[in-house]
């Protein structure tokens, strides 16, 4: 997914993203494992990317709530 629609997303749904996305990750592991040809291994680095890129958002969502409250206790 691209940065640009990850951000019209709200904080639920890319947690649900995430959930989702691990298990897709867990499905493709026990999958090649048992089967010694992985069909899309690409399929599985991009997922983790993905989770990456919605886990800096949420924490860039709480830095900017924080943000504020920082600043004003720094004055």
């Amino acid at each position: 997914m691209k940065i640009k629609e990850l951000r019209q997303k709200n904080t639920a749904e890319l947690e649900k993203l995430i959930g989702e996305k691990t298990s897709r990750i867990r499905q493709l592991r026990f999958a090649s494992g048992a089967d010694s040809k992985a069909k899309n291994v690409k399929e599985a680095l991009q997922s983790r990317r993905d989770i990456a890129r919605m886990h800096t958002l949420i924490h860039e969502r709480k830095l900017a709530e924080v943000a504020p409250a920082m600043q004003a206790d720094a004055q």
